[in-house]
């Protein structure tokens, strides 16, 4: 375990004392006030945590918030680290691993992203089932020993697929599903791009998550994703893309993604 990782984990323990979570959570972009429905919060702010990302992203809060949401314990962070920010996949690894350190043994993972498919509109959700990450870069470059090599046929957990669509189901919420297209960012994808996506069978793109997964898969978590589906992909409509339409948009599905997440927990 790195020096950064065992003192984030003193620092958390130290602020929180015997808080042991069950679930860790990243919130991607727009999302940021589910923090606010957690209870009996504690807020670490990233300065703190040697190791945890210096968001750079509107949107992207920069804190840990520790507390309760339907009697789960949790630790959640508002903002990650892009790779698009520092061209270094592994930004997440301390993050990850320390969340593990602290007793977490899920991730939830959120984003925000354009669909490749016209049945999922901007403001739409979408369960993420596999992912591509057509970037050629892996967060576990450098890693020694044999469990380097990650089986991710199953990087995202059934039980917890099952648990979202009977969610979803019982909510209501037309929750689309689909894989996940990693591109590297900052700069969105061209048409071109997006119609070789949906060819190799991507339903969802975007800049994120991929590391996290990885790494969270790397040591063991089970892991669990969601995509707030911001805009149609380039070539698909005649939007402008931008980041403030990303977050115009992401709030309008935040709703949504809030109860699914809210209801998850409760029943974790």
């Amino acid at each position: 375990m790195s020096t950064d990782i065992q003192t984030s984990a003193k620092v958390i323990a130290d602020r929180a004392p015997g808080f042991k979570p069950a679930v860790g959570m990243v919130l991607g972009s727009g999302l940021g006030p589910f923090a606010d429905t957690i209870e009996n919060r504690i807020v670490i702010s990233y300065d703190d945590l040697p190791g945890f990302p210096k968001p750079g992203v509107a949107g992207h809060a920069g804190q840990l918030v520790l507390g309760t949401v339907g009697g789960t314990a949790v630790a959640v962070m508002q903002g990650r680290e892009h790779f698009y920010e520092t061209g270094k996949a592994d930004a997440m690894k301390t993050p990850v691993r320390t969340l593990q350190a602290i007793g977490c043994e899920t991730l939830v993972v959120t984003n925000a992203a354009g669909s490749t498919v016209e049945a999922a509109g901007p403001g739409s959700v979408m369960m993420i089932t596999d992912h591509i990450a057509f970037t050629g870069q892996s967060p576990l470059f450098g890693e020694e020993g044999n469990d380097r090599f990650v089986d991710l046929s199953q990087a995202y957990d059934a039980d917890h697929q099952t648990a979202l669509r009977g969610i979803a189901k019982a909510k209501n919420i037309a929750m689309a599903e689909g894989t996940y297209m990693w591109f590297c960012g900052p700069h969105f994808e061209t048409p071109a791009e997006i119609k070789m996506s949906q060819i190799m069978g991507a339903s969802a793109v975007g800049m994120s998550t991929v590391p996290e997964v990885i790494l969270a898969r790397h040591i063991g978590m089970r892991v669990a994703a969601l995509s707030i589906i911001t805009n149609l992909a380039a070539g698909m409509s005649e939007v402008k893309l931008s980041h403030e339409q990303t977050m115009t948009m992401a709030a309008k599905a935040a709703d949504d993604v809030q109860g699914l997440l809210t209801d998850f927990l409760s029943n974790y």
